[in-house]
């Protein structure tokens, strides 16, 4: 793996880290903000911080973001405006870690999407690391114990996250596809699909707002808002994008199945709750199929 490569991976882990931590944010403030609020006001916010740096540059590339036109407006509606809305959707109803673990359905999905769409069909020893990360999810999941992945329920918030999960997979896939059509810097690029994606969630906001009003200005909820903003979508969107730009689609989908790993230790650090066997176990297993997944090819 070239440092080029290596970086990319570094990012796309990053992002996963950080959207870990977007995950047990929204369920913990899920009773205090309404899920449209918090993904307007999230965007609102990383717009104003990005816009004195990428004003100029915006105005500058005027020709490229015209001849992107309905490509960007979709991927960004997809990536912006659906996922994170349906995501804190999500969160009303299911566990932070329900979030976290249906979001590692994503990488499926990107494979499967990319194949169709991209022609890009996975080698079969990344098709082997995925199922080795599986493997580590469902030990993660079940506790390594085979009744508790038997027991295993769902509720109706599950369901709106896979929703939220395949609006993710296709706006991967979409940014590998158009590529041509983004080649802006990785700010100029995350400025102009935030505020196509926050045209996309305003009428949504606007009708939450007068259905059941807005949310109480508190310590709690504006740290959710500056959380979501800063780390989970300036950073972790340009890390994210450089990332699927290199190592392209299907692969960088998968350092999403190290975002239960990174819950837990999110959990032990923040919450006190103590790190187990099976917890180390599954995480190894992801790990390892990540690795086997990315490495290039020996000639």
């Amino acid at each position: 793996m070239n440092s080029r490569s290596a970086w990319a991976a570094a990012g796309l882990l990053l992002s996963s880290l950080l959207w870990a931590g977007n995950a047990l944010v929204a369920r913990a403030t899920s009773g205090e903000i309404h899920p449209f609020a918090l993904s307007f006001w999230r965007w609102a916010l990383a717009l104003a911080v990005l816009l004195p740096f990428v004003i100029v540059p915006l105005w500058q590339q005027r020709a490229v973001l015209r001849k992107a036109g309905w490509r960007l407006a979709l991927t960004a509606a997809l990536g912006i405006g659906a996922y994170n809305s349906l995501l804190y959707s999500a969160a009303q109803s299911t566990t932070a870690i329900n979030i976290t673990l249906l979001n590692t359905c994503i990488p499926l999905a990107t494979f499967i999407s990319a194949g169709f769409l991209l022609k890009e069909w996975p080698s079969p020893r990344s098709w082997l690391g995925m199922l080795i990360a599986v493997c580590g999810l469902l030990v993660l999941i079940s506790q390594a114990r085979l009744e508790n992945l038997l027991g295993l329920s769902f509720n109706p918030g599950d369901l709106v996250m896979l929703l939220a999960v395949l609006a993710w997979a296709l706006y991967t896939v979409l940014l590998r596809r158009w590529g041509s059509y983004f080649a802006l810097p990785p700010l100029v690029l995350l400025a102009a699909f935030v505020s196509v994606g926050l045209v996309a969630i305003l009428p949504f906001y606007l009708i939450e707002l007068r259905q059941v009003g807005g949310f109480e200005v508190t310590p709690r909820t504006l740290g959710a808002i500056g959380y979501t903003a800063l780390l989970a979508s300036l950073v972790a969107y340009v890390t994210w994008n450089q990332g699927v730009k290199i190592i392209g689609a299907a692969k960088a989908s998968l350092a999403l199945y190290s975002m239960p790993v990174f819950a837990a230790v999110l959990a032990y650090v923040l919450l006190g709750e103590t790190l187990q066997g099976f917890h180390w176990m599954g995480g190894a297993l992801i790990f390892g199929g990540l690795l086997l997944a990315t490495l290039p090819k020996r000639r």
